[in-house]
Parts: structure tokens; sequence; C-alpha cells
């Protein structure tokens, strides 16, 4: 590949400064230590960034690492969709930078003119996106969860994103009324039966276009710390090859779905069918890579948001 320009080279620099500086919420002297530059010129970079317009909400300069990045990606995994964001090299958050870009994307899906499915599973880095959502009126549309919203207490699940977004999106919005997990596979069936829910999963199935986490598994997992599976059956699903899951849905190294009897027990709509829609995960670090690695290997999804690093591994993987 032909050497950048230095004025190219100028740019790619300020817009990785700018993303630090308004995304991140980074200081000047931490841009500075990041990126191995003054403290001045880290000034001068954020400056360079509002000057050229690059910055607006969100981050309007494709970076080339991240290009390359998403290239590659998508010729490895055969994605129908990629969008590589920068890393934050100092940052903690699972959801910087990541929640802005599937913003982005479900606002773009949300202003197509006919008529769409779109369906969303659920999770914090989800609720991050939705929450940054605009109003937008689109009755045109139907938005679908996969997900369940009531936990094992009965109560309301926090982290299910479909209420959230009827606060935002006047649209036709689709709820699973039912738990995340049920107490037997017998239930689920009981369940799954009834013409409410199979409405809602018949919608799930004919989804154009799907937002989904991507998570890990553990005793410090979403499942075990929001109350869904207790630490004894996340060990046990773990010696039987489980390595992440998806709404729910259990699945092993090779991103194969688990036969298991919890995955029998899953209330969840399962994964739309990625020959005829596009099913994009949204995930980024060191603890989602094993799972991200396999759901992409097991073509899981054909669609990803994640960060630099993340995106790196997942090449090498």
């Amino acid at each position: 590949m032909a050497r950048r320009s230095d004025s190219q080279g100028r740019l790619d620099d300020a817009a990785r400064a700018g993303w630090l500086y308004y995304v991140a919420g980074r200081t000047q002297d931490e841009i500075a230590a990041a990126m191995g530059i003054s403290r001045q010129s880290a000034q001068r970079l954020v400056s360079l960034a509002v000057a050229e317009r690059l910055i607006k909400v969100r981050l309007d300069h494709p970076i080339s690492a991240c290009l390359e990045l998403s290239n590659a990606l998508r010729d490895k995994f055969n994605l129908r969709y990629i969008d590589v964001v920068p890393s934050d090299p100092v940052g903690t958050s699972t959801t910087v930078g990541i929640a802005e870009a599937a913003a982005a994307e479900i606002e773009r899906w949300l202003k197509k003119p006919e008529p769409i499915v779109l369906a969303i599973g659920t999770g914090r880095t989800l609720k991050a996106a939705v929450d940054q959502l605009p109003s937008m009126e689109c009755p045109q549309h139907r938005i679908v969860s996969l997900t369940g919203n009531i936990t094992p207490d009965g109560s309301a699940a926090y982290y299910n994103v479909i209420f959230s977004m009827a606060d935002a999106i006047k649209a036709r919005h689709f709820p699973m009324p039912l738990p995340v997990l049920c107490s037997s596979a017998e239930e689920r069936v009981l369940l799954h039966g009834q013409p409410i829910v199979q409405s809602t999963l018949t919608l799930g199935a004919a989804a154009d276009v799907t937002f989904v986490g991507i998570g890990e598994l553990g005793e410090d997992a979403p499942l075990c710390v929001d109350g869904f599976l207790a630490p004894d059956d996340m060990a046990a699903l773990m010696s039987r090859g489980a390595v992440g899951e998806i709404c729910g849905w259990m699945f092993d190294q090779n991103g194969k779905l688990l036969a298991d009897p919890i995955n029998d027990r899953v209330a969840s709509v399962p994964i739309p069918p990625r020959e005829r829609g596009t099913v994009i995960g949204v995930a980024l670090g060191r603890r989602k890579e094993r799972s991200m690695a396999a759901a992409l290997r097991g073509g899981m999804i054909n669609g990803l948001i994640t960060d630099e690093k993340t995106a790196e591994h997942m090449l090498s993987a």
C-alpha cells in the first residue's frame, strides 16, 4: 500500500486526537501520553479536527487504520457490514465508541422510507446505543425484541432495550413477554405456543436487520451477575464446551449452538437467518475476544461493530 501523504497522515492523527477528546473524554495531557506527542501537539491536533470539520456529534472521519482492519475482517469472515472504531488506549469502558457507532447504524436503518423489521437483543452496550438515539417518527417500521424482559424474581429486565427504544422511536414495538430462561424445556414449549408469543417469534424470524450483544461466560458474566444463571450452572455449561452466548443462546468455540439443557430453556427468539438479513454483533474487549471469535467463525453474525484492538485480535485468532 502506498504511504499516506503527510496531509492525510496529519488528518488521521487529528481525527484520532479528536475522538479521544470528544468521544472518550480524555484530557489533552492523556491524549499526548497515548499518542506519544507533546501536550501542545495534542492541542493543535484537536483544534485541527474542529477546523477541518471532522468533529460533529460523532466522529466524521474514517481513520485509515480502522478502514484497513474493516476491510480485512470483511474479507476473512465474509461480513455484510463492519465498523471498526478507534480504541481508547487507557479506557476501561466496554461501550465507548461502539455504542455511538451502533446508534448511528440503527438510526441509518430507521431512516429508510420502506418498511423494515428491526430486531434487537439486550445488554449494556445496546442500551447505551439506544439511549443515544434521537426522537424519530417511523411508523412504517416494526421493532421486535429477541429476548424476554422478565427476570427470575418477576421484575423487568433492566438491560432489555425495547422499552427504551419505544421512548424515542415512534414505531410499532413488539416485546417478548417471557422470562429470559424458562424453568424447563416443557415450560418453554408451552409458552412459545401462545398466540401472542407466536407472532413475536414469526416477526423476529423475518428481521431485515438485527443488533445483538455478544456475551462472555464465567461467574462474573452478565447472565450470572444479573441473576439469570447460577454459578454452578455456568461452570457446568463451560465444562460442556460453551464459550459465549447471544441472546442467551450458548455456543461452542466453533460458533455452533450447544445441544444442552440450558439452551432447551432459552425463551429468546432464535437468531434471525443470516441468509436473508444482516445480524450485527456489537462488542469489544479482551473478555469478549473468545466468544466474538467463535461467533464470527461459525457465522452466527454477518456484521460487526468493534474497536481496533479487538479487530486485530479477531484477525489473528
